[in-house]
């Protein structure tokens, strides 16, 4: 918070002080870390205004972000498999009945079908 005080006339860091009537915050003053000048409220502080920055980069100099997998493997891992049998104590395949990891691939996946969002509290039959 630079100002330009008019007191002293040199550009200065602001301190902010709050102003207590009682235990309740009412205000804040503003003083000349200069020469100690007070200002009642910030309209009456001689902020200095902020300049634009340079715009150095663009949107073109962003990074891509990474991509793990290729568009030809997305969404063909055993986790979207439909024989990807999941339960707490292991990952298994339906087929080979091996234990897999959900980030696995293999040559014999099923996409999984897509199933409306079911009420979780209803009973299963």
């Amino acid at each position: 918070m630079e100002i330009r005080c008019s007191a002293c006339g040199k550009i200065t860091l602001a301190r902010a002080e709050p102003v207590y009537e009682g235990f309740k915050k009412t205000g804040e003053v503003f003083l000349c870390t200069g020469c100690g000048a007070r200002y009642a409220s910030a309209a009456e502080t001689p902020f200095v205004q902020d300049q634009p920055r340079p715009g150095v980069f663009t949107a073109a100099d962003k990074p891509r972000p990474p991509s793990v997998f290729s568009d030809d493997e997305r969404q063909r891992s055993c986790g979207w498999c439909r024989h990807f049998v999941l339960n707490p104590f292991s990952q298994r395949c339906g087929l080979s009945n091996k234990e897999t990891e959900a980030t696995d691939l293999c040559v014999r996946f099923e996409k999984k079908a897509a199933t409306p969002d079911a009420d979780p509290a209803a009973p299963t039959p």
